[in-house]
C-alpha cells in the first residue's frame, strides 16, 4: 500500500479545498473521491491514497474566474490559445494542476498532478491514475446527466467478481470509448470545440483493442 499520504493529510485536504468551493462542488467532490476508492479496489489498491488526493484536488480551481485562470497559467509561463479562451470550462484542469506544487506542495507528485491535469479531456496513453481519475469524475454518484447515468450503468452492470484481469482491463477501456463517444456527441450537437486530447484519448484506445 501506497501510504505516501496518511489520513490525517487527506482530512487536511478535505478541509482545505472545502474553502475553494461552494456546497454543490464540494459534495460532488466528495463523491469523486468515493467513487475513485471504487474503481482503485478493482484497478489499482495500491493506489488508493493517491487516488483520494488527486479527486479532492481535481477541482479545486473550477470556481476561478477566466481572468484568474489565464493569470495563473501566464505566471507559469504558459502561452494561453485562443481555442482555450473559446472553451473557459476546460481552464480548471490545467490551473488545478498548476496551483498544487504551490498551495499543496506535498501533494505534488507527478502521477497525481498529471490526473488532475487530464481529468476532464483524458489524453492518449492514459495510465491506471489518469483513467482512474477521469472515469471517477464521469461517473460519480452525484451525477445525474443522462449520459453519466448511462455510462455509469453500463461500467458496474459488469460482472466484476468472475471476470479475469484482462476483462476487466477491457471493460475499462470500452468504458472510456464510450464516454468519450457521448462528450463528442453532446459537443458536436452544441457547437462547441472538441479539445484535441479528447479526439487523442479515443483513437488511442480504439487503436489498443
Amino acid at each position: 500500500m501506497n501510504n505516501k499520504f496518511t489520513e490525517k493529510m487527506l482530512e487536511k485536504l478535505r478541509t482545505d479545498v472545502k474553502k475553494e468551493m461552494g456546497e454543490k462542488r464540494y459534495n460532488h467532490t466528495l463523491e469523486v473521491e468515493k467513487m475513485a476508492i471504487r474503481l482503485s479496489e478493482i484497478y489499482a489498491p495500491d493506489k488508493i491514497p493517491t487516488l483520494r488526493a488527486a479527486a479532492l484536488l481535481h477541482d479545486v480551481t473550477k470556481e476561478r474566474s477566466t481572468e484568474e485562470h489565464i493569470a495563473i497559467c501566464e505566471k507559469a509561463g504558459l502561452v494561453v490559445s485562443e481555442a482555450e479562451r473559446k472553451a473557459p470550462k476546460m481552464f480548471h484542469s490545467k490551473t488545478a494542476a498548476l496551483v498544487i506544487p504551490e498551495k499543496y506542495p506535498e501533494f505534488a507528485v507527478p502521477e497525481l498532478v498529471e490526473a488532475v491535469r487530464y481529468h476532464t479531456t483524458g489524453k492518449a496513453n492514459m495510465n491506471i491514475i489518469e483513467k482512474i481519475i477521469y472515469l471517477a469524475d464521469y461517473i460519480d454518484m452525484s451525477r445525474s446527466f443522462e449520459d453519466c447515468v448511462a455510462l455509469r450503468k453500463y461500467f458496474f452492470d459488469f460482472d466484476f467478481e468472475n471476470a479475469s484481469e484482462e476483462d476487466k482491463i477491457a471493460h475499462l477501456r470500452e468504458t472510456l470509448i464510450r464516454s468519450y463517444d457521448y462528450t463528442i456527441r453532446g459537443l458536436l450537437e452544441d457547437g462547441k470545440y472538441i479539445n484535441d486530447n479528447t479526439f487523442e484519448a479515443r483513437n488511442f484506445l480504439i487503436l489498443e483493442r
